[in-house]
This record gives C-alpha cells, sequence and structure tokens, in this order.
C-alpha cells in the first residue's frame, strides 16, 4: 500500500504535525486539496510537493534543475504532440526512444490523458512528473522562440570583465540624458557581451512586470529572480564567472565604487524603455560567497495614480478623500514595506491637487515625480532628515506636505507641529492595523490629547494578488466559509445570492500561478468626535478598536472578503494576506 502524501513530507522533514493542521484546517476552509493548502500557506514549497508525489507514485521526477525537464533537441517532438494539446493538458514531449515516448506531467495518475497519449502517438508512454510552473515556463520555452536571456547567456565571451570598466563601453548605451537606452543596439567592443545580458535583464523583467530582481552567488550555483506580484520565480541564470562582471556594469551604472567588495552600498539609475522612462533602485550587499544584487524597478510606465484603480471600496474613498480635502490634520496610513503605501498616497495628492494650494513631499527615496508638487529627497548624511526638511518646509509657505514615513519621536512631533500650525500632513507608520498608529505615535511621545484634536484619519493597506482573468474557474465554497465570510464582511444578508467565487487555476498568460496583477485592500477610520474621546482617555488596541468599529467601518479581512465574493480574488489568497483580526 502507498503511503500518504503527509507522511512522505513528514519524513524528508518537509512537514510537521503543526503544519499538517494548520493546512487541513486551511483546506476545509477554502475546499482545495490539503497539498494545495500547504503550497498556498507557504509551509512546503510546489517542488517538494512534486518530488514526494514523485516517490509515492514511484514516477520519476522532472525539473530544470536535475536536467531532465528538457526536450531532446533534433527528435521533432513538436511534430508527436502539438502545443495545443500540450498546453491543454500541461504536458511536455521530453525524448522518443525504441517505440516509448517520455513526457512530463503534473499528473501522472490520469489514465485516461496516458491513455490518448499512447492512441495518438502509437507509442508507449513513459510518464515523469513536474511542477506546474516548471511546466508552463519549459512549454513557452520549447513551442515558441527561444527565451532570448538564454540566447545571450549562451553567447561566447572572449573579452575581459575587466573591459567594463572602459569608459567607451559605458558611452556606447548612454544618450545624452545619460539615461541607457535598452531600445538601442547592444554595444561593440570591450565587454559588450556582459553589457548586453545586464539590458536583456532589465528588459526581459520590465516585460514581465517585475518589481525587484535578486542576483547572488551561492557555493556551486547562481540564481538569477524576478518578484512578481510578491512572489520569487526563478529565471535563467547567467555563469558564475559572468556575474562579477554583471555587477560591476550595474555598479558603474549606479555611480558606486566598482573596487569596494566588503561594503554594502546603495544607488540608482535610469533607462529609457519604449519612450518611457524607467528608474532603478540599487542594493548590493556583501555575502559569504560573493556580492548580492538586488534591484527594485520604479516604472511609472506601470502604475495608475488613480484612486479609482488602486482597490479602493466606494466608502472608504470618500472617506479618504474628506479627510484630505481638510484645511489642516493629521493622515496617517500603515502597512508593511511594499504593501504600496507610497503609491496610495500619491494617487491621493493627485486627486486632490490645485493650482490654488502650495503642495510639498519629503521622501526616501522620491518614487514619483509628480508635476506642480515640490518634492525634496531626504539625504541624512548631510543632515536632511525627515525632522529637518519638515522645519525648513514650514518656512516655505506649505498648504498640504507629505511626509514619506515617520521613523522617530523628533519627526512626529514635527508631523504634529505642522498640522496644529494649519497644515494637512500626510504620512506614513509601519504598524500591523490602521488603529495600531494611535499608540505607536503616543509610544513616540505624542500627548493623546494633542494628538486627538489633530488627528483626521488612520487607515491600513495590504496587496492581494488578482486572479488572472483567462483561467480562473468558478466554484461554491464550503458551508463553513460561507459563514465566515457572512460574520466577517459586515455584508448584507440579501446580497449573498449575488456573490460568486472563483479560485486560481494556472495558464501560459500567468505563468502558471493563477494571479495577475496585484489591488490594495483597506481598512480606513475617519476619526469621529467619539473616537477622539477615546485617543484622549486610552491607547489600548482593543478599546480603539472597538470605537473604530462603531463608525461602521471594516477591518482588512472584510475588505478582502468584499473583493473575493466578486470574483476579483480568491478565497485562499485573502486567508493568506489578512488575520480574523484585521
Amino acid at each position: 500500500m502507498a503511503k500518504k502524501l503527509t507522511d512522505i513530507l513528514k519524513e524528508q522533514g518537509k512537514l510537521t504535525e503543526a503544519g499538517l493542521a494548520k493546512a487541513t484546517l486551511h483546506s476545509n476552509q477554502t475546499g482545495i486539496s490539503v497539498p494545495d493548502a500547504l503550497v498556498a500557506l507557504g509551509i512546503v514549497k510546489e517542488e517538494d510537493i512534486t518530488i514526494a508525489v514523485s516517490k509515492q507514485l514511484a514516477v520519476p521526477y522532472a525539473s530544470k534543475e536535475n536536467g531532465v525537464l528538457v526536450p531532446e533537441k533534433d527528435q521533432n517532438l513538436a511534430s508527436i504532440i502539438s502545443e495545443k494539446f500540450a498546453r491543454e493538458n500541461l504536458i511536455l514531449p521530453l525524448f522518443a526512444e525504441d517505440g516509448s515516448l517520455a513526457v512530463a506531467m503534473n499528473d501522472p495518475s490520469n489514465v485516461f490523458l496516458l491513455d490518448n497519449l499512447k492512441m495518438m502517438t502509437g507509442m508507449s508512454i513513459q510518464p515523469f512528473i513536474a511542477s506546474k510552473s516548471q511546466l508552463f515556463l519549459a512549454l513557452d520555452n520549447f513551442y515558441t522562440k527561444k527565451n532570448i536571456l538564454e540566447e545571450v547567456i549562451s553567447e561566447k565571451e572572449d573579452d575581459s570583465a575587466a573591459a567594463l570598466d572602459s569608459k567607451d563601453s559605458l558611452d556606447e548605451l548612454t544618450n545624452v540624458d545619460g539615461k541607457i537606452d535598452l531600445d538601442k543596439e547592444s554595444a561593440t567592443g570591450p565587454g559588450a557581451h556582459y553589457i548586453k545580458m545586464v539590458n536583456v535583464i532589465l528588459r526581459q523583467a520590465m516585460s514581465e512586470r517585475v518589481s525587484d530582481i535578486h542576483l547572488e552567488v551561492f557555493d556551486e550555483r547562481v540564481s538569477l529572480r524576478f518578484r512578481i506580484d510578491g512572489s520569487l520565480y526563478e529565471r535563467t541564470s547567467p555563469p558564475k564567472e559572468a556575474v562579477n562582471a554583471i555587477i560591476s556594469r550595474i555598479k558603474i551604472l549606479s555611480k558606486l565604487d566598482i573596487a569596494e567588495k566588503r561594503l554594502p552600498q546603495d544607488g540608482s539609475f535610469a533607462v529609457k524603455y519604449h519612450n518611457r522612462t524607467v528608474e532603478f533602485r540599487v542594493s548590493v550587499c556583501p555575502t559569504v560567497f560573493g556580492e548580492k544584487l538586488v534591484i527594485r524597478i520604479l516604472d511609472k510606465g506601470t502604475s495608475d495614480l488613480n484612486v479609482d484603480k488602486l482597490g479602493f471600496e466606494p466608502r472608504q474613498k470618500k472617506d479618504f478623500l474628506e479627510a484630505a480635502a481638510m484645511p489642516h490634520g493629521l493622515i496617517f496610513l500603515t502597512g508593511p514595506t511594499g504593501s504600496g503605501k507610497t503609491t496610495t498616497l500619491n494617487a491621493v495628492l493627485s486627486t486632490i491637487k490645485t493650482p490654488e494650494l502650495n503642495f510639498m513631499t519629503l521622501e526616501d527615496p522620491v518614487e514619483y515625480k509628480l508635476d506642480g508638487i515640490s518634492q525634496v529627497q531626504v539625504k541624512s548624511q548631510i543632515g536632511l532628515t525627515f525632522a529637518a526638511g519638515l522645519r525648513s518646509f514650514l518656512r516655505q509657505d506649505p498648504d498640504v506636505i507629505l511626509v514619506g514615513e515617520v521613523r522617530d519621536s523628533e519627526t512626529a512631533e514635527a508631523c504634529l507641529k505642522a498640522a496644529m500650525t494649519g497644515h494637512l500632513v500626510l504620512s506614513t507608520l509601519h504598524t500591523n492595523e490602521a488603529i495600531g498608529a494611535i499608540p505607536r505615535l503616543t509610544d513616540m511621545g505624542i500627548e493623546p490629547f494633542l494628538l486627538a484634536s489633530s488627528l483626521g484619519l488612520v487607515a491600513a493597506q495590504r496587496l492581494i494578488r488578482v486572479l488572472c482573468p483567462y483561467c480562473k474557474v468558478p466554484y461554491l465554497p464550503t458551508p463553513n466559509v460561507i459563514d465566515q465570510i457572512t460574520r466577517e464582511s459586515m455584508l448584507p444578508e440579501r446580497e449573498k445570492s449575488t456573490w460568486t467565487f472563483f479560485k486560481a487555476a494556472g495558464c501560459p498568460k500567468c505563468a502558471g500561478t493563477g494571479y495577475k496583477g496585484r489591488k490594495a485592500i483597506y481598512e480606513v477610520f475617519k476619526i469621529n468626535e467619539a473616537m477622539r474621546n477615546v485617543i484622549y482617555k486610552t491607547k489600548d488596541l482593543i478599546e480603539l478598536r472597538k470605537a473604530a468599529m462603531s463608525t461602521g467601518a471594516w477591518n482588512l479581512r472584510a475588505s478582502g472578503w468584499r473583493k473575493a465574493v466578486r470574483g476579483i480574488t480568491s478565497v485562499e489568497e485573502v486567508l493568506s494576506v489578512t488575520t480574523s483580526e484585521d
């Protein structure tokens, strides 16, 4: 009798009883399988599940890493299995030998598919198992034009990596504004191969809507990963001997010291791509195996600063914009790093901006350049901190001030003084929930009675993945989940008949993830007199939360459910991004 999949995962040290219990509960809540729940919750990786199924069914495992998920060349495999059939059934021909055809598939227990393949090809079928995400990428590489990144990486390079230090090789790819032109042909001359490699990595990242590029070296391999919609995905890695040259090229563009490999360095550069300017923030950090490179892509062409497209529910947008229209006061938006706070605040500024008012921002860094708004970059190394900048702002006759982040008591006090002297101040804090901003500010030394009189609105946000419109599948959650949504969403019972649920499936357009793009979910609490009285008396989170909810507003979990019942996102995505206390 075959072992249970969960028992195999336990034996391999990939799963604990606590993890299994958590996944089982998630499975019961969402209706998805336990293995899918393990992956959705991040308890077990997709590849670990695939390897365990391989052992359970005694079917060979195929992956890019073990070199099996690579179709044999010169066997005309594409004519044996058509691209349409392969994509519809998620299979990949690997090799043909002595009347037998080896195919990689995600579900080798599908006997109907195996029988169809045998009848269609006239060959016996030898199944291999591979993960969905690797199969989608392998299908793209096999049935379409070879990945351009692979092409560049596979090219021979005879030039010395040191040639990248040549000024000529840099000038070859820069235009008169000092920006690299990625639409231009590749450079020629010393170091041209590595310059071309960097350009192709940047170009491919932008075409895939990537937010961050990670390049790092380990003992025996190199890892190139792209962060798409919040998750990291492996891409074809450059050879180990090319990594130093690639990092040197990026350092030159970012005006960093290419000889310094012992200390972290931060910089930035801009490129011209499809007639728009894309900015990059660069971080280089030394590790035990060499330098790790992370590039944050700030592409204004993919960011729409429109409050109607961010993810606000109608009441939340109304409350936020009414608070932003106040002549003075404090507005705080909270959330973790990378949750879209800067985008939201810039969108709000773009909405309320008028020539009659003086708008000023103090940011680190300035991510969006807004017309008609004076923006200042913080430079703490020369004394231009948030607090120092704010003191200077007050002599610039501002009406609305955006402070990128309140990090210390000095900045918090400066924001409060600005709000009390007739200015509207918008800023961000790192707290888990909107109401958490109040005790955080009092802990920074802000007097409760001053905070109560100045605070106009507190909000929190998270980013939630949007289901791929090309492959999402309708389904009905279990009655327990419906009851939970009814209870936590604060939606009227009469609307239940209009609820429509979808779950992720995966297709080539979303690289097998089932999701494409992200939207924000919010909790927005406009401060009223009852809440001001509570803020004045206590900083107890439970009391503050009760006062906020008594206004009829709702929390992050409820905002997530409102998107799930409209088929924008999935039930499991809401459960993975929010908690019952949010």
